[in-house]
């Protein structure tokens, strides 16, 4: 299953874009994602104040109620009472998530044993389950496969988003002895196809906001030899593109120029997508696509309306 991990759009006002939020969550569940994460890292979590989170979150989860889809939430804190919190909040929703995706705590550092420690703690009181969100390159808190597997052993864990930036021996170890009901979720767009090839169970991919059906036939086995291993390839090409400046602001700068989102604006620290970037994301569209699938892209880039 595909999860596409939504940005948050915002209006020329600077406030949150709620109704294109709603039409692009219809769009990539009609396209084929089985799942949408809101507040994820795509959606600029740490950019949005109180009120808008719990607006982004109501928005996709009527979504998601209305269309039978998966509806995850991201809740990323440190601590173990605040990241605690922010689950006990996800009872009060007017959707309750299907799951929490939730980051290994970062910068603190705390070793295998305390994130161990740190996930047995929140699942015990989580109203949902968990999705542990490993990412070491942002955290700077590495799991070996021995860890990974202590964590899904523990009771309310349902699995892993896996965005190590690499397949390496502990890949292969912990996709070689899984757990039964324990998936494991594809994290990085550009390694995502040899994740499938492994066994993964789906993925959350950032890239998927603009190949929709492309990377849920990928996901779901289509295509067989070698046009399955092309499609991979452009697909991660794309991922490549996608993610050639900090995320998500190519993937607004195109979904901008498709008429998709009324702006391309990302929230400081972040900076918009440079014209070179987009460009090369929808040659990367154009190879996947054909050339004519994205000229309405190509056209609004012209017009100026991919820098305010």
């Amino acid at each position: 299953m595909i999860h596409v991990p939504l940005i948050t759009p915002f209006g020329s006002d600077g406030r949150v874009a709620a109704a294109a939020l709603e039409d692009l969550a219809h769009e990539v569940l009609a396209d084929g994602a089985g799942g949408l994460v809101a507040l994820g890292t795509t959606g600029e979590p740490a950019a949005l104040d109180d009120g808008e989170r719990a607006e982004v979150a109501a928005v996709v989860g009527r979504v998601c109620d209305e269309r039978g889809a998966r509806f995850v939430v991201g809740v990323g804190a440190s601590g173990t009472r605040r990241a605690a919190a922010g689950l006990a909040a996800l009872a009060a929703l007017p959707v309750v998530p299907d799951a929490a995706l939730v980051t290994v705590p970062s910068f603190l550092r705390p070793g295998e044993a305390g994130v161990v420690a740190h996930f047995r703690e929140l699942a015990a009181a989580s109203p949902v389950p968990l999705l542990v969100y490993h990412v070491p390159y942002r955290t700077a808190q590495p799991l070996s496969a021995a860890a990974l597997a202590e964590l899904a052993g523990i009771p309310g864990v349902a699995g892993v988003k896996y965005a190590t930036g690499r397949v390496d021996g502990q890949t292969v170890e912990l996709m070689g002895a899984l757990p039964d009901g324990f998936e494991v979720l594809a994290g990085d767009d550009v390694l995502a196809p040899a994740l499938f090839a492994l066994g993964a169970h789906g993925a959350v991919l950032a890239s998927a906001h603009l190949a929709t059906a492309a990377w849920a036939h990928l996901a779901s086995g289509g295509g067989t030899g070698p046009d399955r291993a092309a499609l991979g390839h452009r697909l991660a090409a794309l991922a490549a593109a996608v993610f050639r400046e900090p995320n998500p602001a190519v993937v607004k700068a195109v979904l901008h120029a498709q008429g998709r989102i009324p702006t391309p604006d990302v929230r400081l620290p972040l900076l918009p997508a440079s014209r070179e970037a987009f460009e090369d994301a929808l040659g990367a569209l154009d190879t996947l696509a054909g050339p004519d699938a994205y000229e309405g892209a190509r056209a609004g880039a012209a017009r100026g309306r991919l820098v305010p």
